[in-house]
């Protein structure tokens, strides 16, 4: 089954809960990043690399277009190759387990969707992300990939990660700190509200901060499912933390907001 066609948002958002319309052909069509115009690096160099249907923003201290495209490529294909004697590993909405020889994107994949009780395909953004920024990360010493709202994010300064919760009265105002002696890190939004993603909740955000965005990318898709109304957000937090490597989350729907964990805010604007 080929991945060629559709957007690593679309594909990662199967998910363990059980959904008779959860048809990966019948998802919607690619669509711009508009939030992105929140993310202000001034310091760095800041570019987009489109590989099919892979659409990544990059800041980093020099432009890296050639080597981030390569890489990219390379994981993608990996990937196809994979699903192409896998089937299942694209279609299943629970933990797929994998061979010990199976590539190390396919097993972090399996590994991250085992912890967040989701399908492998739910971390891939947070794959692409993460296995790219770990190669480019030798080329330069701050970067920033953004893959459709997950974040690989290795930097020796502190760093403001706005959040995106579409009509909320919380979006845009508020960013998250992270310290760059914290970093490498990756840092995943999900929404129900936002976007082409399919969402079992309707929370207008969940960001999820964890030791890499193969697992940030899986815990946020598997949160964002649990949230339908403001009451649900402590089960969100129950859920997220009981996740080994998951260092904090938040959860925004409409004017509520909860938060747990190495979460520290800051107050942003939107022009």
């Amino acid at each position: 089954m080929d991945i060629s066609n559709m957007p690593d948002q679309q594909i990662k958002n199967n998910t363990g809960q059980s959904h008779e319309d959860n048809s990966y052909h019948s998802l919607s069509s690619y669509q711009p990043r508009t939030y992105r115009h929140w993310v202000k690096n001034k310091d760095l160099i800041t570019f987009s690399v489109i590989v099919e249907e892979t659409d990544c923003n990059i800041s980093a201290v020099t432009r890296l277009e050639s080597k981030a495209r390569k890489s990219i490529l390379k994981h993608r294909a990996i990937i196809k190759k994979y699903i192409s004697s896998h089937p299942l590993f694209l279609t299943t909405l629970t933990p797929f387990t994998v061979e010990a020889d199976a590539p190390l994107i396919i097993q972090a994949m399996a590994e991250a969707g085992k912890k967040a009780s989701v399908g492998p395909m739910a971390a891939i953004a947070g794959a692409i992300a993460q296995f790219t920024g770990e190669e480019l990360s030798q080329y330069t010493p701050e970067l920033i990939i953004e893959n459709g709202g997950d974040i690989y994010l290795h930097s020796s300064k502190n760093r403001t990660i706005g959040i995106f919760a579409g009509d909320s009265p919380l979006s845009g105002k508020i960013g998250l700190e992270i310290a760059g002696k914290n970093t490498p890190i990756g840092i995943s939004t999900s929404s129900g509200t936002v976007g082409h993603s399919l969402s079992f909740g309707r929370a207008d955000a969940v960001v999820v901060l964890a030791e890499n965005a193969v697992l940030a990318d899986a815990v946020a898709t598997g949160a964002g499912n649990l949230v339908l109304t403001p009451s649900d957000i402590p089960r969100c937090i129950e859920y997220a933390g009981s996740i080994p490597g998951v260092k904090g989350i938040v959860i925004i729907k409409g004017e509520d907001l909860g938060a747990w964990g190495a979460v520290e805010f800051r107050t942003i604007g939107t022009e």
